[in-house]
């Protein structure tokens, strides 16, 4: 067995390595960044970083685990592009939510993050210039459907490029030392309905005053002695009030989905999801002619939704995912046929497919 002094010379001497290395890679990136300016091309490629993820996961002989060596490399990935371009990216703020979180996850800490008021900012930040990228929430997996964030396509030419899950693990934060000395929880709707069962049987009298999103919940109940919060771990560390309940949320398994809206297309990766909206005539049968297109090309749905138009009364539009690239054959088909019976189609983004379970 070796001195741990042998040991740590041998990890000197790879750290050197490494920030050598390193440094190589960020001058690599810059070099791209040349290119990538002088032709145009955008600076953040989800299907570009699909491509490393897969590689590493192929080559990485252990001990180091997938999920570890993808969130180092989640890091190098967003120095690199901070070397190419700072990219600033809005989300639905303040800081601490779980969009913040997301945010972080799918760019890396050297991003430049512009928090915002409301969903409905994000989507301007990007459409007007203001920021590269926006990160917004549009699905959860208990409570459904997001529909600030659905409902605003329509009413913008901004795309999806690309997605990303986060757990959701609630806790209960505040200054009070026990629950009895509780008598107000500020929570946005969606965490409350999420750890509505542990609220019921723990905290059943308190007054439910909602605050969104969940960083201001936080916030609220730091200035309040008899309030606690339901927030996520990151939201309690950047306000700095303590967890007094960890883990209140009625499903273990939460996830939601966000996605990030910019204006890539990004290129087929074999593994992908496209986004669209479209709305049907008033006719009998027209909703089932229309799933039918996909039905008929092979095409799975993986989610739809319908939303009331904006522009007409007991009309609606509808939200879809399916599997698959905007350029594959398939896709292609089903999307020809559902103009045939559909006022109108719009191909939100086709992007990298990314598993809930994977995270």
């Amino acid at each position: 067995m070796r001195s741990l002094d042998e040991i740590r010379r041998d990890i000197d001497s790879i750290d050197e390595q490494l920030v050598q290395l390193l440094n190589r890679r960020v001058g690599l990136a810059q070099e791209v960044g040349l290119v990538k300016g002088k032709d145009g091309r955008p600076f953040f490629t989800p299907e570009r970083e699909r491509q490393i993820y897969d590689k590493l996961q192929r080559t990485n002989p252990g001990p180091l685990q997938n999920r570890q060596l993808a969130a180092i490399y989640r890091e190098i990935i967003s120095a690199a592009i901070a070397a190419e371009k700072p990219l600033v990216i809005a989300y639905w703020g303040p800081p601490g939510t779980f969009t913040h979180l997301a945010a972080i996850q799918t760019f890396g800490t050297s991003a430049n993050f512009s928090p915002q008021d409301s969903i409905a900012d994000v989507f301007q930040a990007v459409e007007h210039g203001n920021a590269d990228y926006g990160v917004l929430p549009i699905e959860n997996s208990v409570a459904g459907i997001v529909p600030e964030t659905i409902d605003m396509f329509p009413q913008t030419n901004v795309r999806i490029c690309a997605e990303q899950y986060v757990p959701i693990h609630h806790h209960l934060v505040s200054l009070a030392p026990s629950l009895d000395q509780i008598e107000r929880v500020y929570a946005f709707s969606q965490p409350y309905n999420q750890c509505r069962r542990w609220m019921r049987a723990n905290l059943p009298h308190v007054e439910v005053i909602e605050t969104a999103p969940t960083a201001k919940a936080a916030q609220r109940a730091l200035e309040d002695p008899k309030g606690a919060a339901i927030c996520n771990r990151f939201a309690a560390e950047l306000v700095g009030i303590p967890v007094l309940v960890e883990h209140i949320e009625d499903n273990p398994a939460n996830r939601t989905r966000f996605i990030v809206t910019g204006y890539n297309e990004p290129a087929k990766t074999g593994r992908d999801k496209t986004s669209f909206m479209f709305n049907v005539r008033n006719r009998p049968g027209t909703l089932v002619a229309a799933l039918k297109a996909f039905e008929e090309n092979g095409v799975n749905l993986m989610m739809i939704e319908s939303r009331p138009a904006q522009r007409a009364t007991f009309e609606y539009i509808f939200y879809c995912d399916c599997n698959g690239h905007r350029t594959d054959t398939e896709v292609q088909a089903a999307i020809e046929a559902l103009r045939n019976v559909a006022n109108e189609v719009v191909t939100l983004g086709s992007y990298p497919y990314r598993d809930p379970l994977d995270v």
